[in-house]
């Protein structure tokens, strides 16, 4: 039985790609073909398709029709949190749920989270249609609420500690139940004493009362749903406990009140197994909830980093103001060790700020006016004044909970598999179990009945789906929070699949491998001058040059404290160079014929400008008053690290390849400083496009690193595309990894945590697996003709939560994680080859 959803009269559907009439005409031809459309109007200008209905809509045919005339019908994401989920069962029959709503064309449910990622045709599938369909399958939920992140991490301590006092009050009653049943037999004396005081019947009416209240309170959960769920045919780990325990109850209960209507002898009682399946697995599922609480910690630092009040400017008065009462364009003021509430830029002051938890950069970094500050990071010594320019959901830090939240909300291509077995799990669990009964009580000696009983349950019981519904997004939980504390974010959760299987990494030159700021780094004088002097002479000759190159010079006179003077004159040559007139005299700045046009010429000078031309820098040449003074050279300097990080890449197997628009001798130089042997140069953004097609069609795995806009279409085709969170956004937006600090070390990180990440779910798989395929069968008794011993359902429960428990603690062991982790190497074949 599926909810009863609402049948909507009349929907727009936004509908793309239509840029005139004829357009218009060929969608609303091809909406109006299909037989429950009774009347359709399409718009041009705003893009949308006014549809009415006679009957239920079918949105996927509506959807179909548009497709087939050329066009698209816009769909968006909505984000559900869903309550009372414990197994892969449950993720299925909400998927099923979601899916069968009109308009919904996918559905994916994550357990881990607790999160359902819905996707729909824009006009339908309203809001209340899904939650109403989610109710109807017995689960709780609610629109998923981005904006308020901190109250979500409340009500999963609230639902913590309900679980706990769950598990308590079961304990507290079950323990004298265990006391009755097990008392007598470890001490005779007991049984005597018990029967003399209250009679032969207490023992066994009083465990029922008590057996009763353990189901009825703590445990009523298991039976609710679990009913639900028999009832819709879809079966649930809840049906599971439900059935093995109330029939360990029931046929007690009848062995207390009417033994008569049991076989001879078979008159025994089990309340102590049903009330102890109950509170062991309400006792597992307190420990997985505290363990998933910590798998989800990274969030939860991340939220913690934001204070919750400022102190703002307020008419000229400094004033302590609520954090969610800031405004663009506010005044914060920030003082040693406080942490900055917003996004800003500095306006006044200077200081030193730790980002290291939103960037994974380590060293301070140093901010003055015109800076940009970061919501989250520490002030670590001065004060300064910033204005707001992010607040809310709208600064770095919300963007980065938003990206984890993504990640961990995604399903990898393996979970594909799983979902299909885990689908049909539980009902063969229940054939298993119904078949155990049979053989138990056709071929045991008599009396069976008891025996088959137990064996029935303790196959229900043992069996768990639960951990292998989690084995795979609790290992992306934990991989990409601790990914984000090393500075590594993961825009979707497949990358962390994909990433693992990478043998090829290339990586722009300018902003990726460098710094993408040209600095002056060789001063060279001719005999009798000073560097002073002729860095002077030339950042004044190049003070009004808009040439990037020129700026290097006048930032480095500026960082040097060298005075510069304003010329009088100054003429820019287009490809050679500047003239100006610096303090009357006429001074040069460029290139060798510039300078000789002069009369200016130096052989040693020429021979220094050579070589550092051959180093792949830009050098200029500096003369005044018909005289050389002098040579400088600027380049695009490495980033600290890059050489370290693309060494630690090679030695892990993985072949690095630069690709860049830069002319080869400058490619090659940066190569030769970052030990890369493969180049690719003077290409534009469609040959860098090309050169990834070439890689994988030679049947490599390819992630390519990128930080500009033209590296976006690379960055899109690469197998992982992998941005600078320095870079552009048209770069960030068409990656699935973003490094935020720009760090090429980020790169051997996101690819040896992708590959941790991996193991540990492959590990989670194993044992989930294992342990039913292997215990399951030692429920129904294989081992009972070797042994003489029955596999009880108690010690069926504890197994069951602790299988859960297991996969969740194996996976907390990706938190400790290595600052620089170590990349897993490729098999010998994978291994680097030199392109030719």
């Amino acid at each position: 039985m599926t909810a009863p959803v609402r049948t909507p009269l009349a929907v727009s559907v936004p509908v793309e790609g239509m840029t005139c009439a004829s357009c218009v005409a060929h969608v609303e031809e091809a909406i109006a073909s299909l037989p429950e459309v009774e009347a359709v109007r399409v718009n041009l200008a705003p893009e949308r398709a006014d549809v009415s209905f006679k009957s239920a809509p079918d949105f996927d045919r509506l959807r179909r029709a548009v497709e087939d005339a050329g066009y698209e019908v816009r769909t968006e994401d909505i984000e559900l949190d869903v309550k009372g989920m414990s197994c892969a069962s449950c993720v299925s029959a909400v998927e099923d749920a979601l899916k069968a709503v009109p308009g919904v064309q996918t559905a994916s449910v994550n357990l881990a989270t607790g999160r359902a990622i819905v996707s729909r045709i824009m006009g339908s599938a309203a809001d209340r249609d899904l939650l109403s369909a989610i109710a109807a399958e017995g689960y709780g939920a609610e629109r998923h609420d981005a904006g308020r992140p901190k109250d979500a991490i409340l009500d999963r301590e609230l639902a913590l500690r309900a679980s706990g006092r769950r598990a308590l009050v079961a304990a507290v009653l079950t323990a004298p139940i265990v006391v009755l049943a097990m008392g007598p037999h470890l001490v005779p004396a007991m049984h005597h004493w018990l029967t003399m005081t209250f009679g032969a019947a207490f023992s066994g009416l009083a465990q029922l009362v008590l057996a009763a209240a353990v189901l009825a309170g703590p445990g009523g959960r298991f039976f609710v749903v679990g009913a639900r769920t028999l009832a819709r045919r879809k079966p649930d780990m809840n049906a599971l406990v439900a059935i093995g325990s109330g029939a360990a109850f029931l046929y007690s209960t009848i062995a207390t009140l009417v033994p008569s209507w049991l076989p001879a002898g078979a008159a025994e009682v089990y309340f102590e197994a049903a009330a102890l399946i109950v509170t062991l697995i309400l006792l597992g599922r307190y420990l997985e909830a505290r363990a998933r609480g910590r798998a989800s910690e990274a969030i939860s630092r991340l939220l913690r980093l934001a204070p919750k009040t400022a102190t703002v400017m307020r008419e000229g008065v400094p004033t302590d103001t609520p954090v969610d009462r800031i405004v663009v364009g506010d005044v914060v003021l920030i003082r040693p060790g406080e942490r900055i509430p917003v996004d800003g830029t500095v306006t006044e002051g200077s200081s030193w700020v730790d980002e290291a938890i939103l960037t994974g950069e380590s060293i301070p970094m140093a901010k003055a006016h015109g800076s940009t500050v970061l919501a989250g990071s520490i002030n670590r010594a001065g004060s300064f004044s910033f204005s707001a320019t992010g607040v809310g959901a709208d600064t770095f830090l919300a963007g980065i909970v938003r990206l984890l939240e993504g990640a961990q909300a995604a399903k990898l291509p393996i979970q594909a598999l799983i979902d299909r077995i885990t689908r049909w799990f539980v009902p063969a669990v229940l054939g298993v179990a119904a078949l155990t009964f049979l053989a138990w009580l056709l071929l045991a000696p008599s009396p069976s009945l008891g025996p088959a009983v137990v064996a029935a349950v303790a196959v229900l019981i043992v069996a768990c789906p639960c951990a292998m519904g989690l084995a795979t997004p609790i290992s992306i939980l934990v991989g990409s929070g601790r990914a984000a504390e090393l500075g590594v974010l993961f825009r979707r959760g497949d990358a962390l699949q994909t990433l693992s299987n990478v043998d090829t990494v290339a990586m722009d030159k300018t902003g990726t491998l460098t710094l993408g700021q040209p600095r002056l780094t060789d001063v060279v004088t001719a005999d009798g001058r000073s560097e002073v002097d002729l860095v002077r002479l030339a950042a004044s000759a190049e003070s009004r040059s808009e040439h990037p190159l020129a700026r290097a010079v006048t930032d480095a006179a500026r960082d040097r404290g060298i005075g510069t003077m304003p010329p009088s004159r100054f003429v820019a040559e287009a490809g050679r160079g500047v003239v100006a007139l610096v303090d009357g005299v006429e001074v040069r700045v460029g290139t060798r014929d510039l300078i000789a046009h002069a009369g200016a010429s130096n052989p040693r000078l020429e021979a220094e400008a050579d070589r550092l031309a051959a180093e792949g820098k830009s050098v200029f040449f500096v003369a005044a008053g018909g005289m050389p003074l002098g040579v400088l050279a600027v380049s695009d300097p490495l980033k600290p690290g890059a050489a370290a990080a693309v060494a630690r890449l090679r030695r892990a197997g993985r072949r690095v390849v630069m690709i860049t628009g830069d002319r080869r001798s400058t490619a090659l130089a940066i190569a030769r400083e970052a030990g890369i042997e493969d180049v690719i140069a003077g290409v534009t953004p469609a040959g860098k496009l090309e050169a990834i097609r070439d890689l994988r069609a030679a049947g490599r795995r390819v992630a390519f690193v990128g930080d500009g806009m033209n590296d976006a279409p690379a960055l899109a085709e690469a197998d992982v595309g992998i941005a600078m969170g320095t870079g552009t956004d048209v770069a960030i937006e068409a990656a699935e990894v973003v490094l935020p600090s720009g760090s090429l070390d980020g790169v051997p990180s996101a690819i040896a945590i992708s590959g941790a990440t991996l193991r540990n779910i492959r590990q989670n798989l194993f044992w989930a697996f294992a342990y039913n395929v292997a215990l399951i069968p030692v429920a129904a008794g294989v081992l009972y003709p070797l042994t003489g011993l029955q596999f009880s359902p108690i010690l069926a429960a504890g197994a069951m939560a602790l299988s859960s428990v297991f996969v969740v603690a194996n996976a907390l062991r990706l938190r400790g994680f290595g600052s620089r982790p170590r990349v897993a190497p490729l098999a010998p074949s994978l291994h680097a080859t030199r392109m030719g």
